[in-house]
């Protein structure tokens, strides 16, 4: 639906110079109206819900503030942008947020220049606005401010330190704001978010201190050498007397807060006050997920991006589960919990997604034997390699396009040592509203260049329970399983346990004309392209199921180079390096002389769009698949 609704303010406000030409006095109005708008547009188009309802008046202060996009404002994640995006010009396109061809999920540089930044994955956003503050001192460009946005979830993740070191022995004027609303998408976790629900710190010193540096720095009192040393010197005095550490200020980044981050008025007197100090500074504000929308305060983690809503009620709808397959994340907590209850060295292992990968399952029934790590994917990865060093057998899952930042844990800390750690990646393959950061579409390629480990990827939901219990059996190694987003084909899903042979796949039916290699969940798009081409054409398609794509089931590889001079393969991922690729090296090493054509994403990002929309622009949907059939059959004619 287009945009038609009435608002006082924001339809007047089609760029942040417009909400600066308003008095302060309205601002809060214009929080409300924002508010409204997203309330009302994400009960039908559904997003990011809490998050974004969380910074509304955050989001009006920067803008109203800084001069954007001059100056510069890096959001983290980007799961809060909602405001942002409608008070930057696009307020009328905002129908068409996550929707193929409409606008982006996350703030992309490409689509507005108020979007200094890519956001997806958390924890970037110091590093970045880091260079960009680096930069503009390079250029001599004095008068622009750099605004880092983390939140308190953001802030576990390594990167964010590896930023704030930095940002404390580089000449910079960043500021960072810290969003603590101690929440990511489940609730924060870890020592950082008990400190930050701890610290306070008196804005009647903050003023006092301000104050005190403008005259001192009038006097000529205050060189760079003597600043230092000066606030190495507050900073010791203040924890004595209010018998607390700030760890920022012990870093030499000034600290100022907490402040209510729901207090427009405040919030813009606050950034006015502190923007133009030199230095790198930190303002730490407290609010609330969900604000001002009672179910999602309540139980931010569901409503982190509930899908429709009715807005009145606030009740989710929920389409009927009745007769169809559940989730593979469903499948995958429930078949943890069950081998745990069996093996009792099973752990489990998440960086904070217990709820999106369904491991909240065993954390309710074995809470001592689950660990949410928080936002630190590199840490999840090595951590498991401890644990399985000695004697416990973790299983660690990581969404697939969040695993690419564990990457040298995996091989550093994993593979190397042969541990027994089972590596779950969920949301394989295209995932559809989320785009292009988050699609997990280079896994495989990634994975089956290290030594080592197993890579295997089920077709269903027997297959991931079967892989499940296969990966748990003693001395298996560094195990991988890739599994997609969303629902599988089989609603009879608990099937009885039973080990699968390391590297072997499966003849799925006989032919002769063409043989279809597929791996995954996508081979049943292949079953149905078969069946409907055989209707249409007197032809004999053989389809294969490889399973494995480290190793390669090279019994099975050899009798396809044999019988066919023509191979298809298929599959929801990165053509380059991908399980084609191992099928063709293969065969090439192997002096087959065949025909081979691949299907799968080809060297692009994909964008933003439903799964099925994106299947069929990548040409992975059965009508594609069933037209390649067709073409590569057409000469046995």
């Amino acid at each position: 639906m287009e945009y038609n609704a009435s608002y006082k303010f924001l339809d007047k406000i089609d760029s942040p110079e417009d909400l600066r030409n308003l008095p302060i006095e309205d601002l809060p109005e214009v929080c409300r109206e924002l508010r409204e708008m997203i309330i009302d547009e994400l009960s039908r188009n559904p997003g990011h819900f809490s998050s974004s309802l969380g910074v509304i008046e955050l989001t009006v202060a920067l803008h109203y503030t800084f001069s954007t996009p001059y100056d510069r404002i890096v959001w983290d994640v980007g799961h809060q942008a909602y405001a942002h995006k409608i008070l930057t010009g696009r307020r009328d396109r905002f129908y068409t947020n996550r929707k193929l061809n409409g606008l982006a999920p996350f703030p992309s540089p490409s689509e507005s220049e108020y979007d200094t930044f890519t956001c997806g994955h958390a924890s970037n956003s110091i590093s970045a606005a880091l260079g960009m503050a680096v930069a503009a001192n390079l250029k001599n460009e004095t008068d622009r401010h750099i605004v880092a946005v983390i939140g308190d979830g953001s802030m576990s993740g390594g990167l964010a330190f590896e930023g704030l070191n930095n940002a404390s022995a580089t000449p910079n004027n960043l500021l960072i704001i810290l969003n603590d609303n101690n929440m990511a998408i489940d609730r924060s976790v870890g020592g950082m978010k008990q400190y930050l629900l701890n610290l306070h710190t008196s804005e009647g010193y903050n003023r006092f201190r301000n104050a005190m540096s403008k005259q001192m720095a009038k006097w000529g009192l205050l060189t760079d050498e003597r600043k230092k040393a000066i606030i190495r010197f507050n900073n010791s005095l203040k924890s004595l007397l209010m018998q607390q550490q700030n760890i920022f200020e012990g870093m030499n980044i000034r600290y100022f807060g907490p402040i209510d981050g729901h207090d427009t008025i405040s919030l813009v007197k606050v950034l006015n006050e502190i923007k133009d100090m030199s230095g790198p500074k930190l303002l730490h504000i407290h609010t609330v997920k969900g604000k001002g929308y009672k179910p999602a305060e309540e139980c931010a983690t569901e409503w982190h991006a509930p899908g429709k809503f009715d807005k009145l009620t606030g009740e989710r709808i929920k389409p009927s589960t009745e007769g169809i397959p559940p989730l593979f994340q469903e499948v995958f907590g429930y078949t943890l919990l069950e081998l745990a209850q069996k093996n009792d060295k099973i752990v489990g292992v998440t960086p904070a997604m217990p709820s999106g990968c369904s491991m909240n399952i065993m954390m309710k029934d074995m809470p001592q034997r689950v660990f949410d790590v928080g936002i630190a994917e590199g840490h999840a990865v090595t951590f498991s390699a401890g644990m399985a060093k000695d004697g416990l057998l973790p299983f660690c899952n990581i969404y697939s396009t969040f695993m690419q930042r564990a990457y040298d844990n995996v091989i550093h800390d994993v593979a190397i040592q042969k541990l027994n750690v089972v590596m779950c990646l969920d949301r394989a393959g295209l995932v559809g509203e989320d785009g292009a950061t988050h699609h997990g579409i280079f896994d495989i390629a990634y994975m089956r260049t290290i030594p080592n480990l197993t890579v295997a990827v089920p077709m269903n939901e027997h297959e991931l329970r079967k892989l499940m219990y296969t990966a748990q059996l003693p001395d298996m190694g560094p195990f991988v399983i890739r599994y997609p987003r969303g629902r599988g084909e089989l609603t009879d899903w608990k099937c009885q346990f039973e080990e699968i042979p390391i590297g072997k796949g499966k003849l799925l039916k006989e032919g002769k004309d063409l043989a279809v290699i597929s791996i995954g969940p996508i081979g049943y798009k292949v079953q149905r392209a078969i069946e409907e081409a055989e209707k249409e054409k007197s032809i004999s398609i053989a389809h294969y199921d490889l399973r494995f794509v480290k190793p390669l089931d090279t019994e099975m590889l050899h009798s396809i180079g044999e019988k066919f001079n023509k191979i298809l393969t298929v599959e929801d991922g990165i053509l380059a390096g991908g399980a084609g690729s191992a099928v063709m090296e293969f065969l090439s090493d192997n002096g087959y002389n065949v025909s081979i054509k691949r299907l799968g994403i080809n060297d692009c990002f994909v964008q933003h769009g439903s799964v099925d929309e994106l299947y069929k622009i990548c040409g992975l949907d059965e009508d594609s698949i069933f037209h390649t059939i067709i073409r590569l059959t057409e000469n046995n004619q």
